[in-house]
């Protein structure tokens, strides 16, 4: 097992460095959903889809 580990080091600090970065952005999105931000980045009053981001 240490071997394995040894001659795959590149890829376990790689693939470790990927999953903390989508971890990140999830934790992210689901942060700015909680605060009622919008991810789109334009005006909510012509969005016809305003009413499924923000509830009234």
């Amino acid at each position: 097992m240490l071997d394995w580990i040894i001659n795959n080091i590149g890829t376990v600090v790689v693939g470790a460095l990927l999953a903390a970065a989508v971890a990140a952005v999830i934790i992210k999105l689901i942060k700015d959903k909680r605060a009622g931000k919008s991810s789109c980045g334009c005006n909510c009053s012509g969005c016809p889809m305003s009413d499924k981001c923000h509830k009234k």
